[in-house]
């Protein structure tokens, strides 16, 4: 009896860390598709040089393991520059993957939400790097030549229109007012009003790392944004 409980518990275990695997396995990298080098990274920056593997500290080693180990695929932008605080910044990439990669909002509303908040910072690179995701994603070139501009697009969809007019508000005016809430609410749940929130908290903090750092844009890309006049 004792040996038939120990079988059975022995193979509930296996059961278990198989589990576990599977989990770990969905985490990182596409099946058949290794994890990119940790040890040959092209970091780069401006005023905060690029760093290399091995003048890096434990921490910020760690922190990289992690930024490869998920849903990214290379290491650019803000990156460099948490590595100075690695224990911060590891926390921090790890709500970008989050905020980027398992949001609820639909993918064309999610990159509205960072364009907003890469025009509204002028943060060159972040626009470049997510106007291309926006437009892949199904963002029509419209509305995406119109936040460059710093204007109302035309022609939105409801919950195009409901998010616009939120990340508006909440980005230049600090506050939302309650009809812009309950818009926002009623298209998107009062989930999907949290992620707005985050999003532009996250690309708000990225905005703000690539700009002190006057991260480059890469090689034969041009400036696109104009500055704003508030």
């Amino acid at each position: 009896m004792r040996i038939r409980v120990a079988l059975t518990c022995l193979c509930a275990l296996a059961g278990m860390l198989t589990g576990i695997a599977d989990l770990a396995a969905q985490s990182t990298a596409p099946s058949g598709t290794a994890p990119p080098d940790p040890t040959n990274l092209a970091l780069v920056g401006n005023r905060f040089p690029p760093l290399k593997w091995a003048d890096m500290s434990e921490q910020q080693k760690t922190m990289m393991r992690h930024v490869l180990d998920g849903p990214r695929t290379a290491p650019n932008g803000p990156f460099n520059v948490m590595l100075r605080s690695p224990v911060m910044g590891d926390f921090a990439q790890e709500l970008g993957a989050q905020v980027r990669f398992n949001s609820s909002l639909p993918a064309p509303l999610r990159e509205m939400a960072i364009l907003m908040t890469a025009r509204y910072w002028t943060a060159h690179y972040e626009w470049n790097a997510h106007k291309t995701a926006a437009l892949r994603a199904g963002l029509t070139p419209e509305i995406v030549t119109a936040i460059a501009a710093g204007q109302m697009p035309k022609g939105m969809q409801a919950n195009e229109a409901a998010l616009h007019r939120f990340c508006s508000e909440l980005l230049y005016e600090t506050r939302v007012s309650n009809d812009t809430f309950a818009a926002a609410k009623a298209a998107f749940g009062e989930q999907g009003v949290a992620e707005i929130i985050f999003t532009l908290g996250y690309y708000s903090t990225v905005s703000m790392l690539l700009n002190v750092d006057e991260y480059p844009l890469p090689d034969g890309v041009q400036v696109e944004l104009k500055p704003l006049s508030r």
